[in-house]
């Protein structure tokens, strides 16, 4: 039987530790956070997007998304425009410099990711993919 706080103390141990060494390789190479080329990855797939949609997406408050958009939009990478639906808050929109500073440190991000997973067996890696893409989505279900 699997042993659950084995697994979870991996889990949270690999993902700290990746997000941690991929973070100062986006840092060193374009000056950005992991957390803004993420926040910059939704902007752009998304087109338009509240601060809500940004947090609900990645399960963090309002309150640290706003403030995360508040220096990407600092550094000319988004900027707000007004909702039409709903006038108390605004729409981001990805500048022409938020998408050249996200198409430059998108291949870094790669790179990264492909360095870090190399060293796993292809089968591992796929099994590894889609069971946390399946435990994620349940874990998304919860109220």
């Amino acid at each position: 039987m699997t042993d659950l706080t084995a697994l979870f103390t991996d889990l949270i141990r690999a993902e700290t530790l990746l997000f941690n060494l991929i973070d100062a390789r986006v840092r060193a190479a374009h000056d950005m956070s992991l957390g803004t080329l993420e926040f910059l990855r939704i902007m752009e797939r998304r087109g338009r997007c509240r601060v809500y949609d940004i947090a609900h997406e990645v399960h963090i408050t309002i309150g640290a998304t706003s403030k995360a958009v508040d220096r990407i939009e600092a550094r000319g990478w988004c900027r707000r425009e007004a909702n039409p639906g709903d006038r108390r808050s605004s729409l981001l929109v990805l500048t022409d410099e938020g998408r050249a500073a996200l198409t430059a440190a998108v291949p870094t991000f790669e790179e990264a990711m492909t360095a870090y997973a190399s060293g796993l067996p292809a089968p591992v890696l796929d099994q590894l993919a889609s069971g946390l893409a399946q435990w994620r989505e349940r874990l998304e279900e919860q109220p």
